[in-house]
């Protein structure tokens, strides 16, 4: 939908409609949105803009404050509910992609979405119309604003999307200790240390996600975290069909080979011996390796050779 220029001067029930039924409660939909957040928020909304929009609705040329007061108020309990799921690191992960803390109503010129949407421009987060005051609630759908949070810039110091950061926040890190810890016993090396290798992964994975043809599958970034747990706990299982915990020999076998008492998860362009993936020893380091188009197929079978490598 193409940018209209705002209306100059609201006739003077419209005007009415917006202090009774908008301005005056604007502040109180702030207090609680930034209590919510944790942080300052401002609402930012031209209700001439809007107006300009309105011959489509009946709802927002008759109840413009109305109208814009549903659209905020809606943001609001969709913020409640963003901050039930992803706890406290999502919000501080919204406030800083987010950074300039503002709420925005604003028309979808690029036709984005059918009724509505949201983005995030220039560090404010925009409620999107297509449809003037057509499915309001959902302008701010969960599904919607992590999409809207992914593509945006990361804050400074973080790489990886919103997505990745959140997947190994709430599926990798609450096991990386307990992974880690079973792994040591098995071979008998209490302080191993486990390497998830996140950023140089995320990094390969992207690069394929922007090739043509590829493989690779669409919910790589859902998946980083959780997937790479699974990669140390399919090694972990594999240690223990083969008896490490009760076979001296075996330990200090791979104690000797795996001397720097590393395992490292990677993403390579090529498997040396593997099909979907393999493990390998270089300088010291156990490697579990697998490729971009095969990341994710079968991976309790990535250390089923270790044996032979000892």
């Amino acid at each position: 939908m193409s940018r209209l220029p705002p209306v100059e001067k609201l006739p003077l029930a419209i005007r009415k409609s917006v202090r009774d039924d908008w301005d005056s409660k604007k502040g109180d939909i702030e207090a609680k949105i930034s209590e919510t957040l944790g942080t300052a928020w401002t609402i930012d909304v031209n209700p001439n803009q809007i107006y300009a929009y309105s011959d489509s609705s009946a709802y927002a040329k008759e109840n413009l404050g109305a109208c814009i007061h549903e659209y905020f108020d809606g943001a609001r309990r969709s913020l409640e509910e963003f901050v039930n799921y992803f706890g406290d690191d999502g919000v501080n992960e919204l406030n800083s992609i987010c950074h300039a803390h503002i709420l925005t109503l604003d028309v979808d010129e690029e036709k984005r979405f059918s009724y509505c949407g949201n983005d995030v421009h220039e560090g404010q987060l925009r409620l999107l119309f297509n449809n003037l005051g057509s499915n309001i609630s959902n302008a701010l759908d969960r599904d919607v604003l992590v999409k809207s949070l992914n593509s945006a810039p990361s804050p400074e110091g973080t790489p990886m999307s919103f997505k990745v950061r959140t997947d190994i926040r709430q599926n990798y890190d609450p096991k990386a200790e307990e992974i880690r810890a079973r792994i040591g016993a098995l071979v008998a090396k209490p302080d191993i240390k486990l390497n998830p290798n996140f950023e140089e992964n995320f990094a390969k994975l992207l690069a394929e996600s922007q090739a043509k043809k590829t493989e690779l599958r669409q919910d790589w970034q859902d998946s980083l975290g959780n997937f790479t747990k699974f990669y140390f706990e399919g090694l972990a299982s594999q240690l223990q069909s083969h008896k490490f915990e009760d076979d001296e020999l075996l330990q200090e076998g791979f104690n000797d080979v795996v001397d720097k008492g590393e395992v490292v998860f990677r993403i390579v362009d090529k498997l040396e011996k593997g099909t979907y993936n393999e493990c390998v020893i270089q300088d010291g380091v156990l490697y579990i390796q697998t490729t971009p188009q095969r990341y994710g197929s079968n991976i309790d079978n990535a250390a089923e050779k270790l044996v032979d490598l000892l």
